[in-house]
This record gives structure tokens, C-alpha cells and sequence, in this order.
């Protein structure tokens, strides 16, 4: 009996890791296929959505899937022993729970076939147990596909555009609400006239490493030609996607505020 039941938690657990990775690995698939944008890196980007649906789809299968599927076998035991076709369409059905829940299509549809292979591999290890056949294979394949899949999308993903000094400038200025946000979007100046003052803002960004830019915004703003010259300088360090303050000399303009 003891024997019995180890068996059966061991034939659980192993078609639960492979229903759970064969279905990650589909979804993940479809999610890296981008129809309209373009995506980079699409290796990582497809093992971060494995990531994602294997612990959605894991738990799921493991609590629910699991527990319906001892019940089944309790059932199928008693009235049905011969048709296992019978328990994999039953538990194929108890699949669209998960979609019926969130009131989801696409998500019972998945349910649905996520199920049905669970059911068709739970079968498949049992005859292979009963047989005395090699069971490696049920660990191998999905590991070996995975395997493949993301070494095709890392090869043939698209390469991500140079990080050029415009880029640079351009992501510094993306913010929301800073002073920042006033000055040119690209190499250069703008010259006009705020509150009276006559100002003049520019954009310049040196390289410092590959890819690794210095992006300094100079001020200068004059009441007259005669009243001196005030200048505020702030600079960052920008690389692709990150921004790091680097210095800061200067008060702000006086009309600053509310500007």
C-alpha cells in the first residue's frame, strides 16, 4: 500500500513538471511571437513568459489538476477501469474551470488543452511504469525542447538598434515633471525668452564607454545685456535604459518656479 501510494505522488509530480513546462513553453512561444512591434532579445524574453506561465500553470496543476486527478482515477477504477479515454476527456472538461472563473475565453480554452495533455502524459507514465520502460525521457524531452526553442530565439532575435548620443539625450529628458523636461531632446540649443529673461538651454552628451553616455544640460539665462550672466549645469550618466545623476553646479533660474 505504502509502495502503492509513493508510486502514485512520483507519477503526479513527474506529469505534473511536464504538462506544466510542454504548456509554458507553447504559451511562451506565442507570447515572443510579437505580430506588431518589434521585440529584442527575444531569448529572454521568452524564458522570462516561460517563467511566468510555469508558476502560473504549475500551481494550478499541482493543487487543482492533481487533486481531480486522483478523484478521477478513484472513479475510473470503479466504473470505467477499460476507457481511458473517458478520464481524458473528463479531466480535459474540468479543465475549463480556470476560464469559467475569470469569465476568460482564451483562458478556459487553455485550461482546456493544458488538461488534456496532463491527462494523455498521466496515461502515457502509467503504461510506461506498469511496462518497465525507461521513463528519462519524460524528464529529457521538455528540457531538451526548451532548450532548443530558446537557443532559436536568441539566435535569430533581431539586434537592438545602437544607443547613440540622441538616444541618450532623449531618454534624460523622458521624465515627467522635471527641469529637465524643458531642454532639447537632441544635440543643440534653444534660445528664447522666459518671464523677460533671455535663456538659453542645451543638450550635449559626451561617450564615456561603449554605449555609456555623459549628458550635461547647460542654462544660461541674462535680464539685460548689462546684468550679469546666470548658469546652471546638471549632468547624468546614461546608459540603455538607466539614468544616474552625475554632478549638479549652479542655483536654478529665478523664474524656474511655475515655469
Amino acid at each position: 500500500m505504502q509502495n502503492e501510494i509513493g508510486s502514485l505522488i512520483f507519477r503526479k509530480l513527474v506529469t505534473t513538471f511536464v504538462a506544466t513546462t510542454i504548456s509554458s513553453l507553447l504559451l511562451a512561444i506565442l507570447s515572443t511571437q510579437g505580430p506588431i512591434e518589434t521585440i529584442y532579445n527575444q531569448g529572454e524574453h521568452f524564458i522570462g513568459w516561460f517563467l511566468i506561465f510555469f508558476m502560473y500553470i504549475g500551481a494550478i496543476i499541482l493543487i487543482y489538476g492533481n487533486l481531480v486527478s486522483v478523484g478521477m482515477e478513484h472513479f475510473q477504477r470503479k466504473w470505467f477501469k477499460q476507457h481511458d479515454w473517458l478520464y481524458v476527456l473528463i479531466l480535459s472538461l474540468f479543465g475549463l474551470a480556470n476560464g469559467l472563473f475569470f469569465q476568460e475565453r482564451q483562458f478556459a480554452l487553455a485550461g482546456m488543452l493544458a488538461a488534456l495533455l496532463y491527462a494523455v502524459i498521466d496515461k502515457w507514465f502509467y503504461k510506461r511504469v506498469a511496462e518497465s520502460k525507461s521513463i528519462k525521457w519524460f524528464f529529457l524531452l521538455p528540457l531538451a525542447s526548451l532548450l532548443i526553442v530558446w537557443a532559436y530565439f536568441h539566435v535569430t532575435s533581431p539586434l537592438l538598434p545602437p544607443f547613440t548620443k540622441g538616444d541618450a539625450i532623449e531618454f534624460a529628458t523622458s521624465g515627467d515633471g522635471t527641469i529637465i523636461d524643458h531642454f532639447p531632446r537632441e544635440v543643440g540649443q534653444w534660445e528664447g525668452k522666459i518671464n523677460g529673461y533671455q535663456v538659453t538651454r542645451e543638450s550635449n552628451a559626451k561617450e564615456i564607454g561603449k554605449e555609456i553616455y555623459l549628458v550635461t544640460f547647460t542654462e544660461r539665462w541674462r535680464w539685460s545685456q548689462r546684468a550679469g550672466e546666470g548658469i546652471y549645469t546638471i549632468s547624468y550618466k546614461v546608459e540603455r535604459g538607466s539614468l544616474t545623476a552625475h554632478s549638479e553646479k549652479g542655483q536654478l533660474p529665478p523664474y524656474y518656479s511655475g515655469n
